[in-house]
């Protein structure tokens, strides 16, 4: 495996490996996106758009990368994104994915649907952890998960807000994925080709949504019908007030995940977020939604810097970062990136991603004629097609 992953260069590579490594119907979860794909796509297509505009004859020889995010010093402006059910990619799941984040200098985020506790990734790793909630309809559930995240060291929450119904993914229901998994004549025939994947699968403790196993009657295990239990527990009814209260409850750093509008930008600041996180899901939710690149400048603009602003969506190269942040990020956020690593070579192969797009960052901020993040600004950037703006 390690040389596989060596032959690697770049996310694409390991995409590549990953889909070859996982069995189709997981692979196509984390490859796919809601109905057409089309804001998926959009996302990372959009930073085609915005062209770098290089310094020459500037001293680049020695970078810094680091800065803080979240309360937390990062070595580097990529943070590790909320992922649920990571162990369908590869059975170390998240506890690996934290422990490749501590190791790359740099913040990971644990979802409310991780197939690892609270407690499990709090106690293998020391690195800086965000965990990241729902707007549940039974309150007391978020409540307890803030305060077992005290008790695990994590330093900050994450509130995503945009999925007030799941998003339409039709290629899981061409696939045939489930939770748990389950295999009809078409997925026997590919999982059998994929005999690592099933060694681990059967041998490793039984998949679970491990945040919330207790919540069942007779404390059921059950992971499909924990799976059923955490999607009747999304709120549409959810407001800003109740968001705000979540926001008092945490009493820290906070960040508000799926962000698109300067006004919903505005409104999170005023109700006390500390960070807000400009989000599409990844394309998984609302098709036609804009990519993320997009409306970052404008909600950059409307926060003003009273908060933070962390891109999400569509991330494959470390010039991508660079971009994001000369049009006004504070960091950016990945989540298929890695998760293509862990699918490819578990921790290692996240490993690889990590090393990848931090080689490719601090090389583009050099090309850029920048030697720290915040030389970066809108005069390094302009839109294809554009004409610069007389200086």
């Amino acid at each position: 495996m390690p040389r596989a992953l060596d032959r690697c260069h770049n996310i694409a590579d390991l995409r590549r490996l990953a889909k070859r490594r996982v069995p189709a119907p997981m692979f196509e979860y984390i490859d796919g996106a809601a109905e057409d794909e089309g804001t998926m796509r959009r996302n990372t297509a959009a930073f085609d758009e915005v062209d770098l505009v290089p310094r020459y004859l500037v001293d680049v020889a020695a970078t810094d990368l680091s800065t803080t995010v979240l309360g937390a010093e990062v070595e580097w402006p990529v943070l590790l994104a909320p992922t649920g059910m990571s162990r369908l990619f590869h059975w170390k799941g998240e506890i690996a994915v934290a422990r490749a984040a501590h190791r790359a200098g740099t913040l990971y985020s644990l979802s409310t649907l991780s197939s690892h506790t609270i407690e499990d990734v709090g106690a293998a790793t020391p690195g800086p952890k965000m965990f990241q909630i729902y707007v549940l309809r039974d309150a007391e559930l978020n409540e307890s998960f803030a305060e077992r995240c005290r008790q695990s060291g994590y330093g900050a929450m994450c509130l995503t807000v945009d999925v007030p119904v799941q998003g339409n993914r039709e290629r899981d229901l061409r696939t045939g994925m489930t939770i748990p998994p389950s295999f009809g004549p078409a997925q026997y025939l590919d999982v059998l080709r994929h005999p690592a994947w099933v060694w681990n699968y059967l041998t490793k403790p039984p998949l679970r949504l491990a945040n919330v196993a207790d919540r069942i009657a007779q404390g059921s295990s059950n992971v499909s019908t924990l799976a059923k239990y955490i999607h009747r527990q999304f709120d549409p009814s959810v407001t800003w007030e109740r968001a705000a209260r979540m926001i008092e409850h945490w009493d820290g750093p906070f960040a508000i995940k799926g962000i698109l509008s300067a006004d919903d930008a505005r409104r999170a600041v005023d109700i006390g977020a500390t960070a807000v996180i400009v989000s599409n899901h990844g394309g998984r939710q609302l098709d036609g939604a804009p990519a993320t690149i997009d409306c970052l400048p404008e909600i950059a603009a409307a926060v003003g810097g009273r908060a933070e602003i962390i891109l999400d969506g569509g991330i494959r190269r470390g010039s991508h970062v660079v971009k994001a942040l000369a049009l006004g990020a504070d960091a950016c956020m990945i989540g298929r990136a890695y998760l293509y690593g862990l699918g490819a070579g578990g921790e290692a192969g996240v490993d690889r991603a990590l090393a990848i797009l931090r080689r490719e960052t601090e090389r583009a901020l050099q090309l850029t004629g920048c030697t720290r993040l915040a030389e970066l600004d809108g005069g390094f950037v302009r839109r294809r097609g554009v004409a610069p703006e007389a200086r």
